[in-house]
């Protein structure tokens, strides 16, 4: 998901930029056996391949069957020691390979989202009959995290090097948490870091947060009745969906200026001549910090009983998932900044560039300048508005995550300019730029142990010492039919 953000760059940080030069670098022994850059380009059919196929897939949260079962195949063709169904989500699953040693782990999602789809071509094409896309590019976050993972377990394995890789498939992450899920079930307390990428319209290893978030379900039930010939006997669900919606955006205006809530209704009735006698809403309600999303929660399910007490109709709600804002760690996003400056951008062929350009007349005033996707944005720390079960795992070992341009520069995310660029040739580029900067940032880390080590410093310290880990979903199960 696109963060949109204001950077906080410091004097120190800045400085840190301008050297390129890693933090733990006098620490870090001599890099030996084969170049974990080349490793990873010499995967580059293969992750085109993979990436293509999640791509054509395009399946929903906890409905990733053939996704899931693709990456698997993969993986164990490698060498990799497969667990799945974990977490009771049977589309999840942990790869690992070796023995001993730290343990480094490599974040990788694979779900689309509903209601979009896009064929690879540069004007809007949607493709008929097709009913989810990958408008978030999670078919290359997939591909990407496969590329790194093999790439190191070959650095790993040439080298002798002890540590273990470790890929984590990780379902649903657009509105289902399955990464919450899998922190609650402790997958995550014996990794010493743990690595996460995604696609952008840029490049930028930026120390990003994201806002905490809960969504739900609101069911409104009622009597149904004919509209026009027994009006007065019918108690319309619909009305209390509307009568919510209207406080809440009544609310709006009663809200911090960081905090977001937004809804659909997912079920309005199917006639205008009957009375519904059922209705949906879905909400989602997101704040930097969880206690600034439980607060607006409270209000939003007074605002559901006042609905349903004013319409005559009964009201229940599910909640559906809940996300942690991300953790940020500088000491190792200021590493991972600087394994990106050694990669470098994404570069376009002639004909990438004339597919882009006619993309980027479809996008107005957000347009940006084509050559910004072989640029590094400039490293600082920064809030970011969208939300992420990535934060779940990020409170639970330290996380550092990379951003790669794999869209056609002003590209939003959730557009079906993403669609597009997800399935084409500048998609896979920027997912090889991601897999590399992580390669080298895994190595790093099995390396290093000085950066290990600070890396876990400043995470006990930010996390506190009486910190216990909390979900905003509560303790149910994980919802495997809500995108059904």
């Amino acid at each position: 998901m696109k963060l949109v953000a204001t950077t906080f760059a410091t004097t120190a940080l800045a400085a840190l930029v301008l050297s390129h030069t890693p933090l733990f670098a006098d620490a870090a022994p001599a890099m030996r056996g084969p170049d974990p850059v080349e490793l990873v380009a010499a995967e580059k059919d293969r992750t085109a391949r993979v990436a293509r196929a999640l791509w054509d897939y395009a399946e929903v949260g906890y409905l990733e069957n053939r996704s899931t079962g693709l990456l698997q195949s993969e993986l164990e063709a490698e060498g990799f020691r497969i667990e799945a169904g974990i977490a009771d989500i049977p589309t999840a699953f942990v790869a690992e390979w070796g023995e001993d040693g730290p343990v480094i782990a490599i974040l990788a999602e694979m779900d689309a989202l509903p209601g979009i789809n896009q064929s690879a071509r540069a004007v809007r094409d949607p493709v008929e009959g097709k009913h989810a896309g990958h408008a978030c590019g999670h078919n290359l976050f997939g591909a990407g995290s496969l590329t790194a993972a093999i790439a190191v377990k070959k650095w790993l394995e040439e080298t002798g090097t002890p540590g273990r890789i470790r890929l984590y498939g990780t379902p649903a992450e657009e509105g289902g948490s399955g990464k919450v899920y899998m922190t609650r079930a402790g997958l995550f307390d014996d990794v010493d870091v743990a690595i996460h990428w995604h696609g952008d319209d840029e490049n930028s290893a930026a120390a990003r947060t994201s806002l905490a978030n809960r969504s739900a379900k609101f069911r409104f039930t009622g009597i149904s009745a004919h509209a026009a010939g027994a009006p007065e006997r019918g108690r319309s669900a619909l009305d209390g969906v509307e009568a919510m919606n209207m406080m809440a955006n009544m609310l709006h205006e009663h809200m911090p200026q960081d905090a977001r809530m937004h809804y659909v209704i997912t079920s309005g009735g199917n006639a205008p001549n009957v009375v519904p006698d059922f209705a949906e809403v879905f909400y989602y309600v997101r704040a930097p910090q969880p206690e600034g999303v439980e607060a607006i929660w409270e209000r939003l399910e007074n605002a559901a009983r006042g609905a349903a007490t004013g319409t005559g109709t009964q009201v229940e709600w599910e909640v559906i998932h809940g996300n942690n804002p991300l953790l940020v760690n500088e000491t190792l996003a200021k590493v991972m900044d600087a394994k990106l400056r050694e990669v470098g951008g994404v570069t376009y062929s002639a004909e990438e560039r004339d597919w882009a350009a006619k993309v980027r007349e479809s996008l107005g005033d957000s347009a940006l300048p084509l050559e910004s996707a072989m640029e590094i944005q400039p490293y600082g720390k920064s809030l970011g508005y969208g939300s992420t079960d990535v934060g779940d795992v990020s409170w639970a070992t330290p996380t550092v995550g990379v951003r790669t341009a794999t869209w056609v520069p002003g590209t939003s995310a959730h557009s079906w300019q993403a669609v597009a660029a997800s399935g084409h040739s500048i998609g896979i580029k920027g997912t090889q730029v991601a897999a590399k900067a992580m390669t080298l940032m895994a190595v790093e880390l099995f390396t290093d142990r000085d950066l290990r080590e600070a890396a876990r410093g400043e995470f006990d310290a930010a996390r506190g010492a009486d910190y216990e880990y909390r979900s905003l979903l509560g303790d149910r199960d994980p919802p495997l039919d809500y995108r059904r």
